[in-house]
């Protein structure tokens, strides 16, 4: 006798099950997501204990009929595949899997009502036994209720999680479809209470961006930039956070391709890359965004719970979503969320600030006709002296090099606090003060700022870097007296391997013997740093990102790191014209909310949160 049997259907059916529905939220999502191809308008769902007892599902859509209902819950049976074709699917469903893989493993019980039949047709299966369609009472369209699932196998209950764990997963399924169908009212309850409960909305840009409100939180939605771009047919929309408003893990970031909720890492990958040096390390954006494929350019058959997808044109993808994201964010300029001047209001007593958007108008300024480039003129660099670690000198030494300033950069008035008046339109307001020789504290027409000079001029320095490599290379100043640096032998190593780009950063080393190098010259713009301790910081920077690192991410890494050189330190006492100056340069500076580690660079307080914390409001 042969070693080798056929195996029985119903023990086919479990094994299939498996693929496709792996906890109680797989259930769900199949179960939704069949509602939504039945052009539902609503759709309730409950639990009990996280869907593990009983998961019902019901919607106002077009109903099966008794023979539809028969077919609907055997395997390969579909009606979304109207012509065969797996390269034109346009339903969320096409496998004919979902249904016959739950009642494989439960006790599935199906009602459903077209609008013009007298009565509603139920069927049920258990453990994959199918009894036929019986007469019953449905008002319209579809109910669907999942009794003990896992129940023909119950080895799968043990790898659930938590009743609290599974509910929240059903939780994130729904938000995460709700999102891709603003038009659909959405209610989910657990253990008769409400979870979840959206009206639909109408489907459009204002209504998406309602919906995105209500899933994500209004400050998300309110302070959150829109992304809307297209390349070659594919349409890019929704909303991304400004990076000062970050989450330590990406479970805040959610993609759709063609209204199907979707996990790429490659896709995260670009996001991420789309902010570049604006997020702190291990740090994660929250967004929303929906791409429109055409569907001969998209193949949605990878996986069993669809939530792979792969494109024609990867690569044109990714690269769509980085410059999207990029340019919008060097849009927005020196603008920042509310949470900074909401958890200062906190630490300061108050209950909170209300949440601060900057207008468009106040995004960054527009630079004159006459200055070519906000970050490509010396500007705070000069006003500053040409040595950044060192004391500022009198305001009346500095006379000269005010005329070099850009228009759109100069300081307001003169150096006396009572002359300096807050300039028309500004968004940082005028200098009034500096604390601990660290932060800056200016006033604006309806509130005051604060502002972390290091953090700051860290993100001025940069974006002159940037500037001057785009133009050509940073201009080197040599040294008089070559620096020796010891390094570890890994150190040295990836300093040597990247000699070539280091030498576009202003930075020229060479071998010195063993375990050394040489330093010959420090990017001009840096004034004098430290050499050798700059040297040592790329060089641990270097090791620290290894190989996982393309090109351009170590190179962002590492002009943060020269940057943080030439930046003005905390204890450096600045005076009024060189506090107003990097005013005026943060404000026409695009990504100047953040510093080069992506925390933020300045909190706002307005006039009336700072009447809530003395009780005047």
């Amino acid at each position: 006798m042969g070693q080798i049997r056929q195996l029985p259907d119903t023990l086919v059916d479990q094994i299939a099950a498996g693929e496709v529905v792996e906890r109680p939220a797989s259930a769900l999502k199949e179960l939704v997501e069949n509602a939504l191809d039945a052009d539902a308008r609503r759709i309730r769902v409950m639990l009990r204990r996280g869907g593990i007892d009983e998961l019902l599902v019901s919607d106002d859509g077009h109903g099966m009929s008794p023979d539809d209902l028969s077919l609907a819950v055997r395997r390969h049976a579909t009606s979304k595949l109207p012509d065969g074709r797996l390269d034109d699917i346009r339903f969320l469903g096409f496998r004919g899997e979902a249904l016959p893989s739950i009642g494989a493993v439960s006790q599935l019980r199906i009602t459903s009502v077209r609008a013009d039949d007298p009565h509603a047709w139920q069927i049920e299966v258990n453990a994959g036994t199918l009894t036929p369609p019986q007469p019953a009472a449905l008002a319209t369209g579809t109910q669907v209720i999942v009794h003990q699932l896992f129940k023909a196998v119950p080895a799968r209950l043990k790898f659930l999680k938590t009743e609290r764990t599974e509910q929240g997963r059903c939780l994130d399924v729904m938000r995460r479809l709700a999102m891709a169908w603003p038009a659909v009212g959405f209610f989910l309850s657990g253990d008769d209470r409400t979870l979840l409960d959206l009206a639909p909305c109408s489907d459009s840009v204002a209504g998406r961006a309602r919906r995105l409100a209500d899933v994500m939180g209004r400050g998300f939605a309110d302070e959150a930039v829109r992304i809307d771009a297209q390349r070659d047919g594919v349409d890019l929309s929704g909303l991304a956070s400004l990076p000062t408003m970050n989450r330590p893990t990406p479970a805040a970031i959610y993609l759709f391709v063609n209204g199907r909720p979707v996990q790429d890492r490659s896709l995260l990958g670009a996001i991420r890359a789309g902010y570049g040096d604006t997020l702190p390390r291990g740090r994660h954006p929250m967004a929303a965004l929906f791409l429109s494929v055409p569907v001969d350019a998209l193949d949605v058959n990878v996986h069993p719970a669809k939530t792979e997808v792969r494109f024609r044109d990867a690569a044109g993808i990714r690269s769509l979503l980085v410059g999207a994201i990029r340019n919008q964010l060097q849009d927005e300029g020196v603008r920042t969320t509310a949470e900074g001047g909401a958890a200062a209001a906190r630490l300061m007593g108050g209950t909170g600030a209300r949440g601060f958007s900057a207008p468009p108008a106040a995004r960054y300024a527009v630079p004159p006709a006459d200055w070519q480039s906000p970050v490509g003129e010396p500007a705070v660099g000069q006003i500053l002296g040409n040595s950044m670690n060192q004391s500022a000198d009198p305001v009346g030494n500095q006379a000269g090099l005010m005329l070099d300033l850009p228009p759109a950069a100069r300081p307001t008035g003169g150096t006396d606090d009572r002359d300096i008046s807050v300039p028309e339109g500004s968004l940082l307001g005028a200098a009034r003060a500096q604390l601990h020789k660290t932060y800056i504290v200016a006033e604006t027409d309806d509130g005051i700022t604060f502002i972390d000079q290091h953090a700051a001029h860290e993100r001025l320095v940069m974006e002159r870097m940037k500037a001057a490599m785009a133009a050509g290379g940073v201009a080197v100043q040599a040294l008089l007296l070559p620096e020796v640096v010891d390094l570890p032998d890994d150190q040295r190593a990836a300093v040597l391997e990247a000699m070539s780009f280091l030498a576009d950063l202003g930075l020229e080393v060479e071998p010195f013997g063993e375990g050394a190098i040489l330093v010959r010259g420090v990017p001009a713009m840096l004034g004098t740093p430290d050499a050798a301790q700059l040297a040592r910081d790329i060089a641990e920077e270097l090791v620290e990102l290894g190989g996982s690192q393309t090109l351009k991410d170590r190179l962002s890494h590492v002009l943060a790191t020269v940057a943080c050189h030439g930046s003005v330190r905390a204890g450096r006492a600045l005076n009024d014209a060189e506090m107003n100056a990097l005013l005026r340069e943060m404000e026409v500076t695009p990504l100047s909310g953040q510093c080069n580690h992506g925390r933020p660079t300045w909190v706002r307080l307005s006039l009336a949160d700072i009447e809530r914390l003395f009780g005047r409001r």
